[in-house]
C-alpha cells in the first residue's frame, strides 16, 4: 500500500492514492489552515466509521438482508496533553432495513469492531476503548 499527501502554498493537504483518488485535509485558521476540509484527526473518526460500516453491509447482504440506509454518528474523547490521543469512542450505528432483526444487526456490528475492522484494531491495540449502540428503523411501507 502507498500514499501520498502534498502541501502547495496553501491548505488543504492533498492525499492521493495509487488509483489517483484524492482526499483533502486542513485544519483551523489558528494552525495556518482554511478549515475547508477534515483534520487528519477527524478523518481517523471517519475511517473507523466507515471501515466498520462497510464491513457490517458486507455481513448484512450476506445474510441476505435488505440496506436501505445506514449511518454512523461517532464521538470521542482525546488526552489533554500531546500527543492528543483518542482515549474513548462511541459510536452509534443506525440501520434503515425492511427484513433485518437488531440481532443480525448487532452482531455484524460486534464483528466488525472486534474482528475485521482494521481501523478499530489500530484504535484499541493504541489503548482507545471502542463502545457501540446499534439502533433498528424500520423502512416505512408504502
Amino acid at each position: 500500500m502507498h500514499v501520498s499527501v502534498a502541501f502547495r502554498e496553501s491548505m488543504p493537504l492533498r492525499g492521493t492514492n495509487r488509483a489517483g483518488h484524492t482526499t483533502l485535509f486542513d485544519t483551523s485558521p489558528e494552525f495556518y489552515g482554511t478549515g475547508s476540509a477534515p483534520s487528519p484527526i477527524e478523518m481517523v473518526l471517519q475511517s473507523l466509521a466507515a471501515c466498520s460500516m462497510m464491513d457490517v453491509i458486507s455481513i448484512l447482504k450476506k445474510k441476505r438482508r435488505d440496506v436501505v440506509s445506514l449511518t454512523a454518528e461517532v464521538d470521542a474523547d482525546r488526552a489533554e496533553e500531546h500527543p492528543k490521543v483518542f482515549t474513548a469512542i462511541r459510536v452509534q450505528y443506525r440501520l434503515e432495513s425492511p427484513d433485518c432483526p437488531l440481532s443480525d444487526l448487532q452482531r455484524a456490528v460486534s464483528l466488525s469492531i472486534e474482528k475485521y475492522c482494521s481501523v478499530s484494531a489500530m484504535l484499541r491495540q493504541s489503548g482507545c476503548g471502542i463502545e457501540w449502540e446499534a439502533e433498528l428503523v424500520r423502512e416505512a411501507r408504502q
